[in-house]
């Protein structure tokens, strides 16, 4: 396997409260005058990065949660911005994992925030610089083709395709509440959901068989990959779920149907949190993790 031959996207949820021993000293060495978030955005800085530099190399892409940043305010989004700065330089494609949606004026805004830029009357003023974010599909096909619209013109430039991730049937135990709801037509929500992806992705197939318009399909309802595979046989499949919510990689095979790049594993606490379990250092369980999870997929290939 060569480095990147890998279906592995390395989760990026970092809680100020339980870094990787060592990163809290990143906001220490900040004078106690500094604002609590500038220290704690320095430490999450310093975890994501270390986090990187140890897991990267068996992965893909990262996810960050966004979330998990903006929570720090201005700080916490300068924290991102440099994580997502570092995972470039690390040859990793950047899933930003804010689950936006709304309608088209504010969806196309949240496009220019994560993955393009906006014109202003002072210049042109760039975002997050994305590859990929996750999308929430509820409000529609008119609150999602902006950031489509969006991929698709900031993919050009960085000479590959960047893409939408359209959450379908997610991980969550609460999923069944709406998405597994069954439709007066026949089929269910998240059904409907799927043919949506798929119709929204036909004019984004390249060649390679896959679509810039994906799904989230969490890895903790396997019994519904074949029929997400069947509904969606172009999109590619970010599976979260493995791990901590209890998903396994064995069950994962019909994601990968179109091939290798058929399908993301998406792992999080897996392997940021792998050294409390093996009680080795940080970044060798971390590394060793993300390489038993690459094992894993390639084996379903």
């Amino acid at each position: 396997m060569t480095e990147r031959e890998s279906q592995i996207v390395l989760g990026l949820d970092p809680d100020p409260s339980a870094l990787w021993p060592g990163m809290a000293d990143r906001g220490h060495e900040l004078s106690a005058e500094t604002a609590p978030a500038m220290r704690a955005a320095a430490a999450v800085r310093a975890h994501c990065t270390a986090l990187i530099d140890a897991a990267g190399p068996a992965c893909v892409a990262v996810k960050p949660q966004l979330a998990r940043f903006e929570v720090l305010g201005a700080p916490g989004w300068g924290a991102l911005e440099a994580v997502v700065a570092h995972a470039h330089e690390a040859g990793l494609l950047v899933i930003a994992d804010g689950k936006r949606g709304d309608i088209d004026v504010s969806a196309r805004a949240y496009a220019q925030a994560l993955m393009g830029a906006v014109d202003t009357p002072f210049g042109s003023v760039r975002g997050l610089d994305a590859d990929m974010v996750t999308v929430n599909p509820l409000m529609g096909a008119d609150a999602v083709e902006p950031l489509i619209a969006t991929a698709r013109e900031s993919g050009a430039p960085k000479g590959h395709t960047a893409g939408v991730l359209v959450l379908v049937r997610t991980s969550n135990p609460g999923a069944a509440d709406i998405e597994d709801l069954e439709l007066a037509g026949g089929g269910t929500v998240w059904e409907r959901i799927a043919a949506l992806v798929d119709m929204l992705g036909s004019d984004g197939v390249g060649e390679s068989g896959l679509s810039d318009v994906g799904a989230v399909v969490g890895a903790t309802a396997p019994e519904h990959l074949a029929r997400a595979r069947e509904l969606m046989p172009h999109a590619v499949f970010l599976l979260p779920g493995v791990g901590a919510q209890g998903g396994r990689v064995a069950d994962l095979a019909p994601a990968f149907a179109p091939g290798r790049a058929g399908g993301l594993i998406a792992a999080s606490r897996s392997i940021a949190g792998a050294h409390v379990k093996s009680g080795r250092d940080p970044r060798d369980s971390a590394c060793a993790e993300a390489e038993r999870l690459r094992a894993l997929a390639w084996s379903l290939t």
